[in-house]
């Protein structure tokens, strides 16, 4: 549904979950297959690829999105597919386009408004973790989640193209996972995420993270119903990436520079790259990390459980 590049038209999104080897595929249009670790496989018809019924968000939050075949599949309306049956409007008229865009990014924007009331109902600290790919996400979720064992219940929800290996590099640290692979999209939607809250279930007054497509550019454009974004950016990487990719900085509420341990073998201006960021963003924070040798993580860890002990954290996003 990508705005531009129409990424994931009738496309198929995988979800596995990794503790019971469990596989879903949204077919997003029509029907979704369920494959078992024991190889068995149904299907069964479903309208629209939104995980659950309007319903689902409209009693008082009564009951979990982990229930997987706890709802109806009888859905009356198509969220976020009328761009697979509308035409693309003629070049002669861009207005008409403008407009389609729009209406698909308002669909995905009210399944995100749905996902946020779910989460802060249950009191979940949610953020959306983004970068381009090699920056060290999974590395610093792997970090994350075994220094902070004991101390906070995370669970986890990776995406990817496709391959379930970061799912299984998160599932060796204890921690619950759902893998969500897009197949051609770029980038996570609000619908995914639902799904991926149903096999997940995270707890209550727990925190979720969620690892979304390397990609600089499309997961600026979706909200997920996250609490907050934050963009991971590699000392390897370009210092005026931020410059280049203004909509992902000025979306996100802190920037983590990880692999700063490779410092002193690189040409990588640390203050200039910060001020690129503050200069699309002045409000942005900004983190110094090694996810390897486990420099700054602390701070990191303390900007955590500040927004978890934050009064109304499950709020509109920072």
């Amino acid at each position: 549904m990508c705005t531009t590049c129409g990424c994931s038209d009738g496309n198929e999104v995988v979800l596995t979950n990794a503790q019971t080897g469990d596989a879903m595929t949204m077919l997003r249009e029509t029907t979704m297959t369920h494959t078992h670790a024991d190889g068995s496989v149904h299907a069964h018809e479903h309208d629209h690829a939104h995980g659950h019924h309007d319903d689902h968000h409209d009693h008082e939050h009564d009951h979990a999105h982990g229930h997987a075949h706890g709802h109806g599949h009888d859905h009356d309306h198509h969220d976020g597919h009328d761009h697979a049956h509308v035409p693309t409007a003629a070049p002669s008229a861009p207005g008409r386009t403008i407009d389609l865009q729009q209406a698909i990014l308002a669909k995905n924007q009210l399944l995100a408004e749905r996902n946020r009331g779910w989460l802060a109902g249950r009191g979940i600290l949610a953020l959306n973790l983004v970068s381009s790919p090699g920056s060290g996400k999974t590395s610093l979720l792997e970090r994350t989640l075994r220094d902070l064992k004991g101390q906070h219940e995370i669970s986890v929800i990776e995406s990817d193209q496709a391959t379930t290996h970061d799912a299984e590099r998160i599932r060796a640290t204890g921690a619950k996972v759902i893998q969500i692979n897009t197949g051609t999209g770029c980038h996570l939607e609000a619908d995914m995420l639902a799904h991926g809250l149903q096999q997940l279930d995270p707890p209550r007054g727990s925190m979720l993270m969620i690892e979304n497509v390397g990609n600089l550019v499309c997961p600026a454009l979706f909200d997920l119903g996250e609490r907050a974004k934050v963009v991971i950016l590699s000392v390897t990487e370009g210092e005026d990436k931020p410059i280049k990719y203004p909509h992902m900085f000025r979306a996100s509420s802190l920037m983590l520079l990880n692999k700063i341990d490779l410092l002193p073998h690189l040409r990588f201006d640390v203050e200039r790259c910060i001020a690129y960021a503050r200069q699309v963003n002045p409000d942005i924070e900004v983190l110094r990390v090694s996810a390897e040798t486990g420099e700054g993580m602390d701070a990191w860890y303390a900007w955590l459980r500040e927004r978890a002990t934050a009064p109304q954290f499950g709020g509109a996003p920072s």
